[in-house]
């Protein structure tokens, strides 16, 4: 009679160790979702700030147009690098977690701050320019864009660093390797003349 029992406490034991198994890598796993959704959630509020920067400086180029007009190449390496970017980052908002996304993304933003550098450079030889109000007021519309940018791409790269760290500590990289939770990318801005917002005081 007791081999029985002892058969079914055993039975008990092992099923108990398999369920605390399972509440185990379940509660893991549901924890790196929650890291992944939190990093994508903050890539979304760049692609915000990244979008309206986009749709302003076709606005700064038509306006500068009519000052610049010597300057066409310049204007027309703006239009292709901020085309460039656009397209760039579509592919990390489709899907943040991809790195070559990403490092594509952070060359085509170097690309364009370099050549609105060059464009507002040459604007300050332009005092019509400078003194235009509609300039003016895109100017200060970009800046703050930029400055929104940068604050969003710190909160981006925390909730990366999170995720990375959540899903490279033990016992849970073996859940993430498990279930393919590939590492994020920072979106680190490597050039110092990147890391600033372009100066587009006159």
């Amino acid at each position: 009679m007791t081999t029985p029992i002892f058969a079914l406490v055993g039975l008990l034991v092992v099923l108990g160790i398999v369920v605390l198994f399972a509440m185990f890598v379940i509660g893991k796993y549901n924890g790196l979702v929650t890291l992944r959704n939190r990093f994508k959630n903050a890539w979304a509020q760049i692609d915000v700030q990244l979008k309206r920067r986009y749709d302003l400086i076709p606005n700064l180029v038509e306006t500068a147009k009519g000052y610049l007009k010597h300057e066409r190449g310049t204007l027309e390496a703006v239009i292709a690098a901020r085309n460039s970017a656009s397209s760039a980052n579509s592919r990390v908002t489709a899907n943040p977690g991809d790195a070559e996304a990403m490092k594509a993304l952070v060359a085509a933003e170097g690309t364009l701050s370099g050549s609105l550098g060059r464009m507002f450079a040459l604007a300050e030889a332009y005092p019509d320019l400078k003194a235009n109000t509609s300039m003016n007021q895109l100017m200060e519309e970009l800046t703050s864009t930029e400055n929104k940018v940068s604050f969003a791409r710190q909160s981006y790269n925390d909730s990366v660093m999170a995720y990375n760290t959540g899903r490279e500590v033990f016992p849970t990289n073996i859940i993430a390797g498990m279930f393919n939770f590939a590492p994020a990318e920072l979106f680190v801005v490597d050039k110092a003349e990147q890391r600033e917002a372009p100066k587009v005081q006159f």
